[in-house]
């Protein structure tokens, strides 16, 4: 397998520290309000990287945090007028309603800046000692320019970074680029004991802090949105490697932004979607197929328009699926013959299609088309006017599922086998066209349709699917 790494800016073998356990960290949500579309992509990309590794036999360790406590958080609470920690406990509920709709492997750990403040001080207390950081007047500030490798992530010189960067101006700080490891406690806010008074930590501690307690020093891969870059990942670099004196991850990925009808998404524009309100008029599935229908470093752009398409083309590999279940529950024959057998192998075969595809930097666009490739050679080999044996068909299926799985989609369950209601209507039509009663027939033909069932007469029997 071939990554493409941020920090050498170049397409490199996979090769893992540890071929026992593969050790992943993605920097996760503020947990302040829902996740909008935005968040939703790396969710979906890290979590199609991890079942990826997986499927390729490897023990996966993976790591996303929680953000627990910041400015907006804290100005958000304070509207509310509830605590921080009911907030956080909140959107962190909300959160996990919408990773498991979109079929998001929960994290092996899901650490919060709140639990982990003892990690967060020793490693601050560290870098002040080996002279990295300094305290004034209870803040405690990185030195970037005491980090001669500073800028290596973002591949900037720390004067092109100091001039085209919006630099929070303090007059505790020695330098301008300088960034809060730790924030004295202001009036009415959230605070924690420390060396240097009573405060709370700042945002980039964090997941440095983090990554090293649940992880350790070096990691394999570490991910996030490509907005991520700079200032946050730049300053977990340094963090890290200061303090450690080691590379904190071997690999570093970047997915794309997102825009919203070719327009950059914000709330000034009123383009800013969260993903429960897409919910709304879009499957979470569709969601999860429509961000992985382009490879994942690429921008997007989400659109109703491109949404449909999405859902159309799911439906597609759905209908697949159903087919092949409709075919066996109408099949007499339950072993293989030789001669489905041969037809089959050209089918399984795509399979190592597939894997190339997402080998070569898990290009996703890539191992959906080879989805639809296999769909087209199911559809040419077995099709509904010819018996087949369950065997085959079931082969076909489970491959079929089983790809789709390591992209988390195609996961619902397929069935054929109508509801009580559906069934009578279903038998009453097809009694209707024997006595060849055709008004009666469309009738109920229509009936169903209003309850979104849709009817396909074939030489097995009446196929049925919902819209």
């Amino acid at each position: 397998m071939r990554i493409y790494n941020s920090l050498t800016r170049q397409k490199e073998e996979f090769i893992p520290l540890d071929a026992n356990e593969i050790k992943i960290y993605v920097c996760g949500p503020t947990v302040y309000n829902y996740i909008h579309i935005g968040n939703a992509r790396p969710l979906i990309v890290f979590d199609t990287l991890r079942r990826y590794l997986k499927y390729l036999g490897y023990n996966v360790k993976y790591v996303q945090n929680f953000t627990d406590v910041d400015d907006k958080m804290i100005n958000r609470a304070n509207q509310e007028g509830i605590t921080v920690k009911e907030l956080a406990d909140r959107y962190i509920a909300e959160y996990q309603t919408d990773a498991r709709a979109l079929n998001v492997l929960e994290a092996d750990i899901h650490p919060k800046a709140t639990e982990n403040i003892d990690a967060i001080i020793e490693l601050v207390s560290k870098l002040i000692e080996k002279g990295y950081a300094y305290e004034s007047n209870g803040d405690v500030y990185f030195s970037a320019k005491a980090d001669v490798n500073y800028g290596k992530l973002s591949h900037q010189p720390l004067e092109d970074l100091e001039a085209g960067a919006r630099i929070d101006v303090s007059e505790q700080k020695r330098d301008p680029m300088d960034f809060a490891l730790w924030k004295a406690q202001k009036p009415g806010e959230p605070a924690w004991e420390s060396p240097w008074g009573m405060g709370r930590p700042g945002w980039h501690i964090e997941c440095s802090a983090m990554a090293n307690r649940y992880l350790g020093t070096t990691i394999d891969i570490h991910g996030g949105g490509q907005d991520l870059i700079f200032p946050h990942h730049e300053n977990e670099v340094a963090q890290s490697e200061c303090a450690n004196g080691a590379p904190l991850a071997r690999y570093w990925m970047h997915n794309g932004y997102i825009n919203v009808d070719n327009r950059k998404m914000s709330k000034s524009l009123n383009n800013f979607f969260t993903v429960r309100e897409v919910s709304q008029e879009f499957d979470y599935e569709v969601i999860r197929f429509f961000m992985l229908s382009a490879q994942y470093r690429s921008p997007v752009n989400f659109s109703k328009e491109l949404m449909e398409q999405a859902k159309n083309a799911l439906d597609r590999l759905y209908n697949c699926l159903l087919s092949l279940e409709f075919m066996a529950e109408n099949s007499d024959v339950e072993e293989a013959s030789e001669h489905e057998k041969e037809l089959f192998r050209p089918i399984a075969a795509l399979e190592n299609d597939f894997r190339a595809a997402m080998d070569d930097d898990l290009n996703t666009a890539n191992a959906i088309a080879v989805l639809f490739d296999m769909v087209k050679a199911i559809n040419t080999a077995f099709h509904e006017n010819e018996p087949h044996s369950r065997e085959i068909l079931n082969q076909c299926s489970e491959l079929l599922k089983k790809l789709g799985g390591v992209l988390g989609i195609l996961n619902k369950q397929v069935s054929t086998s109508p509801d009580a209601e559906i069934e009578q209507l279903i038998e009453q039509r097809q009694a209707a066209r024997k006595n060849k009663d055709w008004a009666t027939a469309d009738a109920i033909r229509d009936r169903l349709a209003s309850m979104d069932i849709i009817l396909e007469d074939t030489p097995l029997g009446v196929k049925w699917k919902r819209k």
